[in-house]
């Protein structure tokens, strides 16, 4: 398919019959064309006949340039003197209106951020509201970015004003290097699209190459994606049951590499994306509803949001759904170390069969299921069903193993990142494939022997297996998350080692195109990831669950933000994360990511720089206690691994001052924290 809907050069353009172009971009469109839409065609090739006439006739024109992250297209792109103007119609409209202006905002970021042909151009994005008044319209050309990195601020004009509004930036500009058009229009794009973004595309049935970054080696997500749709034709051939642990950096794609794998799935054997990850769920879930609910009303066919939820809950569920599922066709009450299937509890049909529909199950965040003693102690005291003897990674095996044909389970691993008290890690999987499973087909990473796993006793625990297959593969090293900054997941990671030296090399290397800085003002923070946004792009701000001391602050982690309105709605809904009012922590953000971040930091995780150590705090009645069990400090630390790995294109760290007069925010819990910020050469805003 086409990029674009039409496209010539303007001297051309100029001599073509209105009705020809016209015929040619109802050729191509994918809806019905509408009366409304044709009349705003028509206008729109009228209008840029007289500028463009105006011009000389010089340069390229494009009308509806697809834009594959954002699911739209770019009403008309002019290049003309090595700049790219892009332009967003409203016909008929006389005024600007703020989701208008971020839309074409958002058209220019993109371009600039994601398409080759456009990185190193100036682009300008306007936006023309047809009948607006004169007064109404930019009087001059608007600003580069706070990077400056050539995207202009929008520019607002109607249709009488347009031809002076372009003469004003060329004016401005001077003669710039031209542009070649079938280089641009087929310029490699290279998105790197938010979690929400990505599955909204996948699920409107486009290609994981339209929406990712597509990196030359073979650790991309595209590969990964492959190897494991092999597998599961591998297993359904030859009989086998398989399992696949997926690891890799913060923000490299797990996530979209299990969408990806239960969206494909989705038309032949099953498939279920499952996570314990409740926020994601929720988020996916109701952004893909939205997203379905539109599109339908786009084809003029009705989808209520009920209906769109429940297509949507066939191929991502909440895993507890699934795991219950199989709970309740259990033999109780439990006896010995076994457990087996009801034939009561199952129709005779399935008997033969009992394990759910899907042959292919994904689990994301596998590290973070639970052991057997809090699986057993929740099952106990939650469901009534004791002596529970198995781990939750085990059972959801045991579960798959039901299959008495094939079944492949997807493990997405991130490693470091368990939260949870009783979150077991990797090992776990491994120990019962080991006693339990060992006829099972193991496909890992050789990457899972680094000490983010099991700490490093995965190859251990493997040595004995005979059914191991090494997949470099399955193991995604580049973070996709921050797009500016590849390395980031780098310098967090010696941050936390408390490796000041590498984490300054580091972040000297990223900090042009991914800037950290450092306050002690709460406001100026707000106010600093404010600026730095520019069109849709989302920012909000981030704390511990144990910052119980950021009430003076108005931070109350108490008070629990509903995360849906947090990710998705508008900064004119108060629940929304823009508003900067709600926070949200590290059991509501993982998995999940924003543009901007603003990190605010407690007492809880403090520097100590005496014993250069970090020291772990919990927060009881009128004082912090320290936090003794190994196990507790690792999940602290793993926190903030996550808030620091959050925000795609930079964020601020707050670090509060204290107050002498309150033993529980005394300076001295925060200070050696900032001045060991500062050791790394952030900016002091």
């Amino acid at each position: 398919m086409r990029k674009f809907y039409y496209s010539e050069t303007c001297s051309r353009f100029l001599r073509a019959d209105d009705n020809a172009i016209l015929g040619e971009m109802g050729s191509l469109n994918e809806f019905d064309l509408t009366l409304d839409q044709r009349d705003a065609w028509q206008q729109e090739i009228i209008i840029m006949k007289q500028v463009v006439r105006e011009l000389g006739g010089e340069g390229n024109i494009v009308f509806e340039y697809t834009i594959p992250r954002l699911g739209k297209r770019v009403d008309v792109v002019l290049l003309l003197n090595g700049i790219v103007f892009t332009i967003e119609f409203k016909v008929g409209s006389n005024e600007f209106l703020v989701n208008d202006k971020e839309q074409v905002w958002d058209y220019a970021l993109d371009l600039k951020n994601f398409h080759e042909e456009s990185r190193d151009r100036i682009i300008v994005p306007i936006l023309v509201a047809t009948e607006a008044p004169d007064k109404a319209c930019s009087s001059s050309p608007g600003l580069f970015s706070v990077y400056n990195d050539k995207v202009y601020y929008p520019l607002f004009t109607n249709s009488a004003r347009l031809l002076l509004t372009i003469q004003q930036v060329l004016a401005k500009e001077g003669t710039k290097a031209p542009i070649d058009a079938h280089e641009w229009l087929y310029s490699r794009y290279n998105p790197t699209p938010t979690i929400i973004q990505a599955a909204s595309a996948l699920y409107m049935n486009h290609s994981v190459e339209d929406i990712t970054k597509h990196e030359a080696d073979k650790a991309g997500i595209d590969t990964c994606t492959d190897l494991i749709l092999d597998i599961i034709r591998k297993s359904k051939v030859n009989h086998q049951k398989s399992i696949c642990f997926v690891t890799g950096v913060p923000g490299a794609g797990k996530t979209l590499v299990g969408l990806n794998v239960a969206i494909q799935q989705e038309q032949g054997d099953l498939a279920v994306y499952l996570s314990g990850n409740g926020p994601l769920v929720k988020v996916l879930t109701e952004a893909l509803a939205r997203d379905k609910v539109q599109k339908e009303k786009a084809a003029n066919r009705k989808c209520t949001k009920t209906e769109a939820e429940r297509q949507v809950s066939r191929f991502i569920q909440i895993i507890h759904r699934y795991r219950d599922n199989m709970l309740a066709k259990l033999k109780t009450p439990i006896q010995g170390t076994g457990i087996e299937i009801d034939p009561a509890k199952v129709s005779k049909a399935a008997n033969a069969n009992a394990a759910e529909v899907e042959n292919v199950a994904i689990f994301d965040e596998a590290q973070r299921m639970w052991d057997m003693r809090h699986l057993s102690a929740w099952l106990a005291r939650k469901k009534n069903l004791a002596n529970f003897p198995m781990s939750e990674g085990e059972f959801l095996i045991w579960s798959l193993d039901q299959h008495k044909d094939w079944a492949t389970i997807v493990c997405l691993v991130g490693g470091g990142q368990e939260i949870n008290s009783g979150e077991g890690g990797i090992g776990l999987w491994i120990q019962a494939l080991n006693e339990t499973f060992p006829d099972w087909q193991v496909y890992i990473s050789d990457r899972l022997t680094d000490k983010e796993y099991a700490e490093g006793n995965v190859a251990a625990l493997l040595a004995d297996n005979p059914n191991v297959h090494l997949e470099q593969n399955l193991h995604l090293a580049v973070s996709q998350r921050s797009y500016r900054a590849e390395t980031l997941s780098l310098f967090v990671h010696q941050l936390l080692d408390l490796d000041v030296d590498a984490a300054r090399s580091t972040y000297a290397d990223i900090k042009e195109r991914y800037p950290i800085v450092l306050t002690r003002d709460l406001n100026k923070a707000k106010q600093w990831v404010r600026d730095h946004a520019r069109g849709s792009e989302r920012y909000g701000m981030l704390v511990s669950s144990k910052a119980f001391r950021l009430k003076p602050l108005a931070i109350d982690i108490r008070s629990q933000a509903d995360i849906v309105p947090w990710f998705l709605n508008s900064i004119s809904d108060i629940r929304s994360s823009l508003f900067l009012e709600d926070v949200a922590t590290e059991f509501d953000i993982q998995g999940l990511e924003l543009d901007w971040t603003c990190l605010v930091w407690d007492g809880d995780f403090r520097y100590d720089p005496k014993h250069h150590c970090w020291q772990h705090f919990n927060f009881r009645s009128d004082r912090w206690q320290n936090i003794n069990q190994a196990e507790g400090r690792a999940y602290q630390l793993n926190a903030y691994r996550v808030l620091l790995t959050r925000a795609r294109q930079g964020m601020v760290i707050c670090i509060p001052e204290g107050n002498p007069d309150d033993k529980t925010r005394l300076p001295e819990f925060y200070d050696p924290t900032y001045e060991y910020f500062k050791e790394l050469d952030l900016e002091v805003i």
